[in-house]
């Protein structure tokens, strides 16, 4: 969970880790489209239920992500040669 203090001051990541970051969003999002399409196949009112619990919680993770990478910098790479 993100402080007060950390969300004024900011912070920064490296492009590294903004890469996987993004990766992961963007199979957060992607699986809960494909969850979501396959609730049609499904019968019990139950498994539909949980089923769909699950597309909800795989797109508010999605959306935590993007609120992080939107709050955070990208930290410049270091040179590759020594200046």
């Amino acid at each position: 969970m993100m402080t007060n203090c950390a969300t004024s001051e900011g912070f920064e990541i490296s492009p590294r880790f903004r890469h996987t970051i993004e990766e992961r969003i963007a199979r957060l999002e992607k699986d809960a489209e494909f969850d979501e399409a396959q609730v049609a196949l499904l019968v019990d009112g139950d498994h539909i239920r949980r089923h769909m619990r699950l597309v909800a919680i795989q797109r508010s993770e999605a959306l935590r992500m993007r609120l992080f990478l939107d709050r955070a910098r990208t930290r410049l790479p270091r040179p590759l040669i020594e200046l």
